[in-house]
């Protein structure tokens, strides 16, 4: 990594760690430990965590840490939205597993134009060799097909499939908040190499992109909580552009 960046990855942490966590996480800290218990515990999900940790790098900022992070809290919305619906313990226990699936695997192809698209169909070839249902397959190739933001999505009708989808689309865009600031834009200019002069040129669409991804959350918890999220993250972006301007301008 650059210099440079290092030492504004350190000051974009302290900024991020001095505001405040999301409600999210204390207000559902039941859900996110069963889901933590679920992700940590399955076999299937062990095996694929082997197979996917072969395939996977954080050149992109959406390596291990992302997408486990992506399936710790797509599994927590499903838990939260199913137990609303009134999934017995037995399917919410198994629709959980299916959205951690579609969380390990939503990212494989990232540093790929049509990540999302390029995914979905590696991740149905993948699946038919693991103790799946067509359906329960299909549920998780459309959920990461539809997992970008601004993009058409492919038509989903079952229950489940819809939840599989939205939750894990929310858990992806909670990223977006201070995760964003604390590791995946500092892997991301690591990557590229990205000279300071056009990260900061950069600076102001990326925020705006920010600002647009608030109003894109899908399923009843994420629309809640998931803006706050994004705020966080505009607030630390905030702060880490007023130290770029007043301490790093000689760059």
């Amino acid at each position: 990594m650059i210099p440079v960046y290092a030492r504004l990855r350190k000051r974009a942490r302290q900024i991020v760690s001095d505001l405040p966590s999301p409600e999210f996480y204390r207000d559902f800290s039941h859900a996110c430990k069963l889901s933590k218990q679920f992700f940590d515990c399955d076999p299937i999900l062990d095996q694929l965590r082997a197979f996917i940790d072969e395939q996977l790098d954080d050149d992109l900022g959406h390596g291990l840490k992302h997408i486990t992070k992506v399936a710790l809290d797509a599994g927590a919305l499903m838990i939260i939205e199913g137990n609303l619906i009134g999934y017995s313990k037995i399917i919410l226990k198994r629709n959980v597993l299916i959205t951690h699936c579609a969380g390990l695997f939503h990212d494989l192809k990232r540093k790929h134009k049509d990540h999302s698209g390029l995914g979905a169909v590696y991740a149905r070839r993948v699946l038919k060799d693991f103790p799946f249902k067509p359906e329960e397959v299909e549920d998780v190739w459309k959920a990461i097909h539809n997992h970008e933001a601004f993009k058409q999505n492919i038509a989903i009708t079952s229950e489940r499939g819809i939840l599989v989808s939205d939750s894990l689309y929310d858990a992806d865009k909670f990223r977006w908040g201070p995760d964003n600031f604390t590791d995946t834009i500092w892997n991301m200019v690591s990557y590229s190499n990205l000279p300071l002069t056009e990260f900061v040129d950069y600076y102001p669409k990326a925020m705006d992109w920010l600002k647009r991804i608030k109003k894109t959350f899908r399923t009843g918890t994420g629309k809640h909580y998931g803006p706050q999220f994004i705020d966080i993250g505009l607030s630390a972006g905030k702060e880490l552009l007023e130290v770029i301007k007043t301490e790093y301008s000689g760059y």
